[in-house]
């Protein structure tokens, strides 16, 4: 959203008018500003300061508390790898270490293609089925390092069915 267009601005500015009326808006428009682009950066920040007279270090602070919020743009698939206590002690990290071997980037990164962010997550409350990983919300139990090659295709044949469907074809 660098260098933000002006029916960006205008959406952000509806988005924040929503709420006018709300004695704690925040939250509720950081969330739809995150599910309408993907991600909020400083300059979307300073829009949200403006409009509602909540300090841009206050906004900020919310932005990077809470993990659903991003200031950078996640790629089309998030891969969340659990790394909670029961997660971890049944082989959690090295479940992500290998995505991060097979996919290139490190935990908090996007591949440069934009398809896939890699995150570590403190605990998805799937203690029961460790070591678990999401993907868009879709919980995978008992993760394997030799499931990791086949979870990232699995993927890219979600992508390629949509073409399918789109009749694009690659």
């Amino acid at each position: 959203m660098g260098g933000l267009k002006a029916d960006a601005v205008a959406k952000i500015r509806e988005i924040c008018g929503r709420y006018k009326d709300e004695k704690t808006p925040l939250m509720m428009i950081l969330s739809d500003i995150q599910n309408e682009y993907g991600y909020i950066p400083l300059d979307v920040q300073e829009i949200v300061s403006e409009e509602t007279g909540i300090s841009v270090a206050e906004i900020y602070g919310v932005v990077t508390f809470y993990s659903f919020f991003s200031l950078e743009p996640k790629g089309r698939f998030v891969i969340g790898c659990c790394l909670g206590t029961a997660c971890y002690v049944k082989g959690a990290q090295q479940v992500i270490d290998k995505f991060s071997e097979e996919l290139k980037i490190q935990p908090g990164q996007t591949t440069e293609d934009g398809m896939f962010t890699l995150d570590a997550l403190r605990c998805i409350g799937a203690c029961g089925i460790a070591p678990a990983v999401s993907i868009n919300g879709k919980v995978y139990p008992k993760m394997t390092v030799s499931q990791v090659r086949e979870i990232i295709a699995q993927q890219y044949l979600i992508v390629e069915k949509e073409k399918e469907k789109e009749g694009v074809t690659a």
